[in-house]
């Protein structure tokens, strides 16, 4: 199983940053707009139109407001498994680190899928940064 991290630094606040990630049905306003056109939330799970056209189901396993940590997978696409998660920390000065974890199946996917969680992660710290303002 390959896996993909990436991490952002934001001088937004963990709470603030926080906030925008676990409102899982804002992905296109609050967390990435701009590479996400659309969200739909249906029962357990939240509908994703990708600005590229893509459309993925992506089903919510965990929102840990404790840890600020959020767990989702995703079906359809390319993938045979995707199981993801984002978590934020306080930044070593002050703002705060976003981690976003990708684990997923087939291995040989890794550099299409690295492409489109680079530009997911430009588009949060964009929006996440904004909030700094």
């Amino acid at each position: 199983m390959a896996t993909i991290r990436t991490s952002l630094e934001t001088a937004a606040s963990p709470d603030d940053v926080w906030a925008a990630i676990r409102d899982v049905g804002a992905l296109h306003t609050r967390l990435a707009p701009g590479f996400i056109a659309d969200t739909k939330l249906e029962p357990g799970a939240r509908v994703v139109t990708f600005a590229n056209g893509m459309v993925l189901r992506e089903p919510i396993v965990t929102i840990d407001d404790q840890g600020r940590r959020l767990v989702w997978t995703a079906e359809g696409g390319r993938t045979t498994h995707y199981n993801a998660s984002l978590q934020v920390s306080s930044g070593p000065d002050r703002g705060a680190v976003v981690v976003w974890t990708a684990d997923f199946l087939p291995d040989d996917i890794k550099p299409q899928l690295a492409a489109l969680i680079e530009a997911g992660t430009r588009a949060m710290k964009r929006s996440l940064d904004a909030l700094a303002k």
